[in-house]
């Protein structure tokens, strides 16, 4: 069999294990309509290449507001390799110990929220504590991890404790241990990760979903569409359209930023 094949054939059971989690993603999707429906959003965040989800999820085709797409560039800028901005400097950034806190605190973050987290180990520092954070101010929040990679996987954290500990639901993405899927005859290392298909699968059923739900309660969702689809003038209008609605929606997220610290000091 061509190693073509071998792949494919693993990706066959990772449509499996999402397809086994439905239930769990039509509430995730009701979680996400809630906050969207309210007014406000879903927070999105992966460091390293779990980056690549929080951009499938918004802005792309087929996408639609209701999302805040916090990606780090000193976490997932990685295509300089070495050197300056370089991967070794990302990997060690994101277990540094209060790097979650000064991210959280550019935004006016409410209980009216949710939060969906991409960390295939669910061991790396910054996205455990971005949860954490999350919980604390009582944001309903969701994981995406890879169960037997985080199994096999040693928590960064000093309490040993994973991203899955503080997230209300856990969604699989169903890669092995080690993410690479693919033994190949004579080399010592596997290939061919499956983490991102997993994943990405996961985030656009979730997506589905969601739009339906919003649609259902009476709130169409500003969907970005192709202008091979539409005609490229109503394409346009719509681009314009959902841009301006997550520019409202942001500008919620910076309102009242430091209005409470402010407060607290002064008293």
């Amino acid at each position: 069999m061509s190693y073509t094949k071998k792949y494919l054939n693993k990706c066959q059971g990772l449509i499996e294990t999402v397809a086994s989690q439905e239930a769990k993603i039509l509430e995730v999707a009701e979680i996400f309509s809630n906050a969207i429906v309210s007014g406000r959003m879903v927070h999105l965040f992966g460091s390293g290449h779990s980056r690549i989800m929080v951009e499938e999820m918004w802005p792309r085709y087929g996408s639609f507001p209701g999302f805040n797409p916090i990606v780090e560039l000193s976490l997932s800028f990685h295509n300089l390799v070495v050197g300056a901005n370089g991967q070794r400097q990302a990997m060690f950034l994101e277990n540094v110990p209060g790097f979650a806190q000064q991210i959280l605190r550019n935004f006016d973050v409410t209980n009216v929220d949710a939060a969906l987290i991409i960390s295939s180990s669910g061991c790396n520092v910054v996205p455990i504590e971005l949860a954490e954070l999350f919980q604390q101010k009582g944001v309903k929040t969701v994981a995406i991890i890879s169960k037997l990679h985080s199994e096999a996987s040693i928590s960064k954290r000093s309490d040993g404790r994973k991203l899955q500990d503080f997230c209300d639901i856990v969604l699989d993405s169903g890669a092995p241990a080690g993410d690479a899927m693919i033994k190949v005859e004579n080399l010592k290392t596997p290939v061919a990760p499956g983490s991102t298909i997993g994943s990405c699968m996961l985030v656009n059923c979730i997506k589905a979903e969601l739009a339906n739900l919003l649609t259902q309660k009476g709130h169409p969702p500003l969907v970005l569409t192709a202008g091979a689809v539409i005609g490229t003038e109503k394409a346009t209008e719509l681009f314009q359209a959902a841009y301006d609605e997550h520019a409202h929606r942001i500008a919620r997220l910076y309102e009242k930023v430091g209005i409470q610290s402010y407060v607290s000091e002064k008293n």
